[in-house]
């Protein structure tokens, strides 16, 4: 299960930017991972753990701006392609699976 995060943010004052840098700074500490200026994913293990994941942007909403959060599956991502310029990009991938025994 993987989380994404997708914003527009206003930085045109000092403190649209401060707002855009720590809602951007908040999702790098939960531990989601840049695919463009404005778009982060996170790989999570459980639907269950990707709402616990979703609840933290929510709480993190800047006062202006749009803020898009979707999930996707393991089996959707994988069909996820990124480019720079012509060439194919790697996107990230998944943490190791935790195992129980």
């Amino acid at each position: 299960m993987w989380v994404m995060a997708f914003f527009d943010l206003p930085t045109d004052t000092a403190e649209g930017r401060r707002n855009y840098t720590r809602f951007r700074n908040s999702l790098l500490d939960d531990g989601f991972l840049m695919l463009q200026s404005s778009m982060y994913t996170r790989s999570c293990p459980s639907m269950e753990n990707a709402q616990v994941h979703i609840n933290r942007v929510k709480k993190r909403l800047p006062p202006h701006g749009s803020v898009g959060i979707f999930r996707i599956t393991d089996r959707q991502y994988e069909m996820l392609e990124l480019f720079v310029g012509k060439q194919p990009n790697e996107k990230p991938q998944a943490g190791g699976q935790l195992l129980m025994f």
